[in-house]
């Protein structure tokens, strides 16, 4: 039987097979959730120029920089090409010049909760670098798969396109197909995969995960990259939220901090907040270099001018204006690039900033949690997303 003539006979039973094992559809840093409803009212609401609050021409110049990196991926992109051409005769050099591009080929449209609400959750991400090896030590015991060999994948958007970026994910037993092991049977029992490298703290494992990307620091000082690849087709449930429902933390203190201080101090109860998100993700290994992590839409990120969005409301490679703060209340206004999704990146004033690799970029990711205001610039005469 072919897959569509499969999907044909049993199409009540894939729409419900999509609940039971939804999961990731990006290939990029970090895994996504199934995507949300749109709301009924209008999600963008156009506005002048004028509204936009000012960006100084330092930010101005990175952020369309970065925007443009993505027209390798879109110069044959019927929304993108034609602005994707004409932004690569423009000098990165002249904050004017990359102005009067903006003003004249974008218009603007501030993107709204609900059709009204203008405030929404601007969270940060980073590539976390964690000490490991490349076989198994006395200190390092915690595998990082690969994609597991018996791992089954189905876009169903292939077959039913109303089902856009949802995939099937299980394995065969037999002639069914069932869910994947979840990450508690994954931890204990292991997976049917290669081994890319050994970590000392499963509290590293999981929250590489949720990162979606990441480098493994050797003993010699050299580096290995790790990229997400697959994911258990699981939903992702934030270990954070397992805290607050267990009384352990307070919702407003958690942070990546309070997390890992929580499980310094409760070792014996760190596999059972790690079995509380059934989600597991499995990686590629990279050849390091100086860029950042690929993002979903397959170019490497750039420190501060990259977000992840959720790409029902905001399609991969458009160009964003960005209102927030970071935490210590310091402004953050400036042009950024949609070039990632994530898990819990759902909702139309949504966007989660990439802030690099390492501890201090760490720091600021796992604090943040701001009110921000969000734009899309988009072509004009082209048709909004729908």
């Amino acid at each position: 039987m072919t897959e569509s003539a499969f999907f044909s006979k049993h199409k009540h039973w894939a729409l419900l097979a999509i609940v039971l094992l939804a999961g990731c559809a990006t290939t990029g840093t970090g895994p996504e959730a199934p995507a949300a409803a749109k709301p009924a009212a209008a999600t963008y609401a156009k506005v002048d120029w004028k509204t936009l609050p000012a960006v100084s021409d330092a930010d101005l110049q990175a952020g369309f920089i970065a925007w443009r990196s993505s027209c390798t991926r879109l110069k044959n992109d019927a929304v993108w090409a034609k602005s994707c051409a004409t932004a690569a005769a423009v000098s990165d050099k002249d904050p004017a010049a990359i102005r009067q591009f903006l003003q004249r080929d974008l218009d603007v449209y501030a993107l709204r909760a609900g059709g009204h609400q203008a405030d929404g959750l601007i969270t940060g991400y980073y590539e976390p670098i964690y000490a490991g090896s490349l076989t198994r030590t006395a200190a390092a015991t915690v595998p990082v798969y690969g994609t597991p060999d018996d791992l089954i994948v189905v876009q169903l958007d292939s077959v039913y396109p109303e089902l856009k970026g949802k995939r099937l994910r299980g394995r065969v037993e037999g002639k069914v197909l069932k869910p994947y092991d979840d990450a508690g049977t994954i931890a204990a029992k292991g997976a049917k995969a290669p081994v890319l490298a050994w970590l000392t703290d499963p509290m590293d494992l999981q929250l590489l995960q949720i990162q979606g990307s990441g480098r493994v620091r050797l003993a010699d000082g050299t580096q290995v990259r790790l990229a997400y690849a697959e994911q258990n087709g699981h939903p992702y449930r934030a270990i954070g939220r397992w805290l607050v429902d267990q009384g352990q933390l307070k919702k407003e203190d958690v942070t990546m901090d309070a997390i890992r201080a929580w499980a310094r101090a409760n070792p014996a109860r760190v596999p059972e907040l790690l079995r509380s998100n059934p989600s597991y993700v499995f990686f590629v290994r990279n050849p390091d270099s100086p860029e950042g992590p690929r993002g979903s839409l397959n170019v490497p990120l750039t420190a501060g001018y990259s977000v992840a969005v959720d790409r029902t409301v905001v399609p991969l490679g458009s160009l964003l204006w960005l209102s927030t703060t970071r935490p210590d209340g310091t402004p953050v206004v400036r042009p950024v690039a949609a070039q990632d999704t994530g898990g819990a990146i759902a909702g139309e004033v949504r966007a989660d900033l990439y802030w690099g690799s390492g501890d201090a970029a760490g720091k600021l990711a796992g604090d943040m949690k701001q009110k921000g205001n969000i734009w899309m610039l988009w072509p004009k005469g082209m048709a909004l997303p729908n």
